[in-house]
């Protein structure tokens, strides 16, 4: 059984060499990046069982990925590399003060082979917990919508807890097709992490307390809500829990960092910690990985998280 799985393309990611605009930079380094593996990475190594659900370009760069994913102790059983699709790729800018965008390369994904019929049933009741985000949808709106809803149904049907990071990118749908269709996923989710611009979209407010009533008239039982260098807050079990901020020295890159909280905060919520600990936990590892250039190469494993916390001798599993 994997403590966790997700589902969702993977690219490759071409980080600048220099900073600056994109158009003056000359030299990139190879990366693999995506936010659905982002987070299946990174509670990997926080010591979760991970797996990951995808279809890759059979080319050098999905090779690449493949070999990379399983090297990081993510299963990729239900990983194929299929003919006739480019492994998808991006372009990252990243400016002076840690800002950046990203250009993407993914139309004709190798995950528009995805389907009902090739999603292993078994492999998502297995699990026990299935995180999905907005973005995987948003790459083809017509078969990526309900894909997603008929694998987060399954795993509420059979008692998998469902976690939702909207990861709204405006670049590859608009706000009000990203409202229609994570609103439609909300009824189906535990587990619901966003930021308070993403959760504006959504719900058309945007302070903490009106969010997380909102997101409770869905049936959603966690609620944590990303603020960046404010901290974060959140809600479980009748308790409501404002987290402050972990001190940064120098912000390297700032992609990634959600979706280190995201790992953080699941690996808190699957080992029982209450609400506080896994909310300074989650701010910590978004912490750590702004700290370095890179989608996930920031990513702490658990070892490197408890220090930082003064707790080497107490790995909780």
């Amino acid at each position: 059984m994997n403590d966790v799985i997700t589902i969702g393309d993977a690219m490759i990611t071409f980080n600048p060499i220099s900073t600056g605009p994109m158009r003056y930079v000359s030299s990139f380094e190879r990366k693999v990046g995506s936010a659905e593996l982002n987070v299946a990475l990174g509670c990997s190594r926080l010591g979760l069982k991970t797996g990951w659900m995808s279809r890759l370009g059979k080319d050098e760069f999905g090779r690449f990925i493949y070999n990379f994913v399983r090297g990081e102790g993510i299963d990729v059983s239900q990983v194929e590399l299929v003919e006739g699709y480019s492994t998808s790729l991006n372009f990252k800018e990243i400016m002076e003060d840690g800002s950046g965008r990203t250009f993407y390369y993914r139309d004709h994904s190798p995950t528009t082979v995805l389907t009902k019929d090739t999603l292993n049933e078994e492999y998502i009741k297995q699990a026990r917990l299935l995180h999905i985000t907005g973005v995987f949808p948003s790459i083809d709106k017509k078969k990526n919508i309900p894909l997603v809803k008929h694998a987060i149904k399954l795993a509420k049907e059979n008692g998998v807890l469902v976690s939702l990071d909207p990861n709204i990118r405006l670049k590859l749908w608009n706000k009000q097709e990203a409202r229609e269709a994570l609103l439609e996923f909300l009824p189906y989710v535990d587990v619901l992490l966003t930021g308070v611009e993403e959760a504006e979209i959504l719900f058309r407010v945007n302070d903490p307390k009106e969010i997380i009533e909102k997101a409770k008239t869905f049936g959603v039982s966690h609620v944590a809500i990303k603020q960046g260098d404010k901290g974060s807050c959140g809600y479980s079990n009748g308790q409501y829990v404002e987290a402050p901020p972990v001190k940064v020295n120098k912000v390297v890159d700032t992609v990634g960092a959600g979706d280190g909280f995201d790992s953080g905060f699941i690996y808190g919520l699957l080992n029982n910690w209450d609400l506080k600990k896994t909310l300074h936990v989650a701010n910590l590892i978004g912490s750590m990985v702004v700290s370095v250039s890179g989608d996930n190469e920031g990513m702490p494993y658990i070892d490197d998280v408890l220090i930082k916390m003064g707790q080497k001798e107490f790995i909780e599993r």
